[in-house]
This record gives structure tokens, C-alpha cells and sequence, in this order.
């Protein structure tokens, strides 16, 4: 199937879409297909192994406590940020979890969540491997997972069946820059009209504009929940929170002044602040495309939406299509994840991304 908007757009926690959301995310799958399969009311023993960059970096972004809620049921989406700390301590210290949120079976992290430091897989360096036995001893099922950049999770099957398929279903199928700006000459269709047409191949356009101003909402709650949340951030550095005062003090300022071009830019940099800030606590953001690089779409789209005369909704849903054209071309033909191509090159990706959403909101073409 072709990568959708709402792959690359997707609402989840802080503080990395490879290390947190991922992980959770493939540990709700191994339970839900221990679910599916009949096995979970039998697991009696779990072992959970992080491989190559999971292992190194995993403490420092929290990949131990995803996996522990992913175990518990949770999902990036729904999980309450506020309640993580609070349930992951308890599972430390009873040393058992509600497997799928509802089968208790014992679990010490510190026995059963190992970091292989010295070992990673050969498909990607975010490997994360999980094994449930019985009773007995006796493995019933196992599974080993990628978590391979902006919260996208898969086996190495399917990562192949997908590099073969990705692009065989959608309208408009393209692999390169070349080929989107032929498709737009071709058809005198827009960036975002091009992938507005391959989503209406999966539902319908006002399911899609729904859903994007779904996202658009999360992105602007991030950067109200920023603005108005001081304290020190998590860590050991003790990082004071930069963004409630910065916005003070650009909200005592007169409102004309804002409309100079410098001072839009303190805005600019306050909405990304805000949402970086917020995905480091570990709150809610949406991974655009991932949460390292979650602060730049959401601050230019409210550059905007604030302004920018005439700005609307379907503006906002253009801006977001035309984004996500441009990061599938990065999915397809480099990397989104930090772990491979550095936190730089997730920040190019986000940046070119709102680049080119933006020049199409404000009436240029795609040439």
C-alpha cells in the first residue's frame, strides 16, 4: 500500500517517534496478535531485547517506559502522557504488568527488558525483539520488530513487501521530484491535489479534511499546552522551559509591531520552542514526520494561519497534503529516521516539508 498523510502525520507522545512511538507501538501489536492467536491467556514469561540504537539511547527517550505501556494495551494515540510515570513505577515495583491490559503475568524490567548495547540487527538499528513463553518455559511466540523513523513500525517481510508495493496502488504514483512535477504538469493538478486524489483512493474527502484538521488541532493544543507549561524539563541537564516566558514577553508587545517581519519571526520560533519543549516532557505532539523535528510544520502553519491574509481551513489542509508529498519522497528514496541519517536530517526533511506546503498556501506552483 502507498504511505499515507495520516502515516506521516500521526498523533502520539514524546520524546522520539523512533524510540517512544515506535516501541510502543510494536509492543501493542505483539500483544494484540498474542490476542489474535489465542496465546495471551497462556503467556507466563515475556522477554523484551532492544538492539543498536534502541540499546544506546533507549533510557534517555523513554523506550523502556513505551514498551511498557504498549505491553499494557496502550497506544501512542490514546495514552494519557500524565498517567505514563505513575504506571511504570507501579510495574517496577510489583515487578508484574497487565499484559493487553488484562492478563497479569510477572515482569521485572530490569530482568526482562534487555538492552543489547553491543549488538544490532542487520535490517536497521532499531530492532526490538519479544518473546512469550508458558508456564512451562516454553516459547509460544515470537516477533522481532524495526521501529524505522517517524513512529512506523514493521518486520523485515513486511519492509520488503512494502519497498515493492508502495506505490502501486495509489492514482498517482510517483518515486521522485521528477515525477510528481511531471504528474502536475501532466494533469494540472497542485502538490496537494495530487495527494489528495491518491487518499480518496482509501476514504472519502471529507473523512480526509476531517482528519487533517484533527491533526491541525493536536498541532495547535501542543503549542498552547508549550506556551502555558513552565518547570524544568526531564533529564539530567535540568533544562529550564524556554517557551512561557518568551510568549509573556512577546504578548506584551504592541499588536502592530507583530506585524513587522522580524517579529513574526519571534513567533515563528516561539511555536516551534513550544512543541519541542512539549515533546521532550514526553507530551502530546504529532510526528511531522517525526517527533524530533515535530516543532517546524506546526510553527510555520501557524505562521500561517495567523499571518497570512485570507488564511482558511483548506488552506490548512492544503499546506498539510503538499508537507506529506514531500516527506514521502524522503521515505522513499532516503530516511526520515534520525537514527540513520542524523537529528539534522530529520530537521531538513520537516524544514523542506514546510517550505513547499508553504509556497503552495501562498499561490505558487509546483515549478
Amino acid at each position: 500500500m502507498p504511505v499515507s498523510v495520516f502515516d506521516l502525520f500521526t498523533i502520539g507522545i514524546g520524546p522520539s517517534s523512533s524510540h517512544s512511538v515506535g516501541p510502543m507501538r510494536a509492543a501493542c501489536r505483539f500483544v494484540s496478535e498474542l490476542e489474535t492467536l489465542g496465546l495471551i491467556d497462556s503467556v507466563h514469561f515475556l522477554r523484551v531485547e532492544l538492539y543498536g540504537s534502541l540499546a544506546l539511547t533507549g533510557i534517555g527517550h523513554g523506550t523502556d517506559k513505551a514498551i511498557l505501556m504498549g505491553l499494557e494495551g496502550e497506544t501512542p494515540e490514546a495514552i494519557d502522557p500524565q498517567s505514563i510515570n505513575h504506571r511504570v513505577e507501579t510495574i517496577r515495583k510489583t515487578k508484574r504488568l497487565q499484559l493487553y491490559g488484562r492478563v497479569s503475568i510477572p515482569f521485572d524490567p530490569e530482568v526482562d527488558l534487555i538492552f543489547q548495547r553491543n549488538e544490532t540487527l542487520p535490517f536497521h538499528s532499531n530492532g526490538i525483539s519479544f518473546s512469550a513463553s508458558d508456564k512451562s518455559g516454553k516459547e509460544s511466540f515470537q516477533k522481532t520488530f524495526y521501529s524505522i523513523g517517524g513512529g512506523f513500525v514493521v518486520t523485515e517481510k513486511e519492509a520488503n513487501e512494502n519497498n515493492a508495493q508502495q506505490t502501486s496502488h495509489a492514482k498517482h504514483s510517483f518515486n521522485s521530484g521528477t515525477e510528481l512535477l511531471e504528474i502536475a504538469e501532466k494533469t494540472g493538478l497542485s502538490i496537494s491535489e495530487i495527494v489528495l486524489e491518491n487518499e480518496k483512493e482509501m476514504r472519502t474527502e471529507e473523512d480526509i479534511q476531517n482528519k487533517l484538521l484533527d491533526i491541525w488541532h493536536a498541532m495547535q493544543a501542543s503549542v498552547k499546552t508549550g506556551c502555558e507549561t513552565a518547570g524544568t524539563l526531564p533529564g539530567g541537564l535540568k533544562i529550564t522551559r524556554r517557551a512561557p516566558e518568551l510568549y509573556c514577553d512577546l504578548c506584551s508587545q504592541q499588536e502592530a509591531s507583530i506585524r513587522d517581519s522580524l517579529a513574526t519571526l519571534d513567533w515563528v520560533n516561539l511555536y516551534a520552542l513550544a512543541v519541542n519543549e512539549e515533546n521532550a516532557a514526553g507530551g502530546r505532539v504529532v510526528t511531522a514526520p517525526t517527533n524530533g523535528a515535530a516543532g517546524i510544520i506546526p510553527a510555520v502553519l501557524h505562521y500561517y494561519e495567523r499571518f497570512t491574509p485570507h488564511a482558511n481551513e483548506k488552506g490548512i489542509c492544503r499546506f498539510l497534503l503538499t508537507a506529506a508529498a514531500i516527506a514521502m519522497l524522503y521515505k522513499k528514496n532516503a530516511s526520515i529516521s534520525g537514527a540513520e541519517v542524523g537529528c539534522q536530517g530529520e530537521i531538513g526533511v520537516a524544514c523542506s516539508m514546510a517550505a513547499g506546503a508553504l509556497t503552495e498556501v501562498l499561490g505558487g506552483t509546483p515549478q
